[in-house]
This record gives C-alpha cells, structure tokens and sequence, in this order.
C-alpha cells in the first residue's frame, strides 16, 4: 500500500505533537532558569541579602541548561539534514 500524499500525510501524528510540547516545555524551562539567574544577579548587585553562592549556582544552572537545549537543537538539526540527504 503507498504512503498517503496530500493534506492527510502533511499533518503530525499524536506523538510528533508530544515531541513539540516536550520541546516547548524545555525551552520554558530553559527560560524560567535564566530569568531565576538574572534575578538573583540583580539582587546580588543591588545588595539585597543574596549571597554570592546562591547567585553562582542559579548562573551556572541557567548555563548547563541553555548548553544541553544547544545540543538537542543541534542532534535535531543533524537529524533533519540527514534524512533530507536519503533518497525514497
């Protein structure tokens, strides 16, 4: 049986949809983390009873964090190229 072509065969089945919010869900994540970091470093500047450790920590977690979303997007990017180099 051929594979549909057409509108039917353009839309993403349930699980390419859970893939799609399990990205959203990490750049949230991602994003939340940085701007935890970035309220923490204001706080820390403007002298407000952070300490620098707390601060440190939350950068660093920001960092770690944005550094792996990096390295999915880039295995997703390699992954696309890569089937768009197979012939059917």
């Amino acid at each position: 049986m051929p594979a549909e072509i057409g509108p039917a065969a353009a839309q993403p089945d349930a699980s390419g949809e859970e893939f799609l919010d399990t990205l959203r869900t990490a750049m949230e994540q991602v994003d939340q983390l940085q701007g935890t970091a970035e309220q923490k470093v204001s706080a820390l500047l403007n002298g407000s009873g952070m300490d620098v450790h707390g601060a440190m920590i939350a950068v660093e977690e920001a960092d770690l964090s944005f550094q792996l979303m990096m390295q999915v997007r880039n295995k997703i990017v390699q992954a696309y190229q890569e089937i768009s180099r197979m012939q059917f």
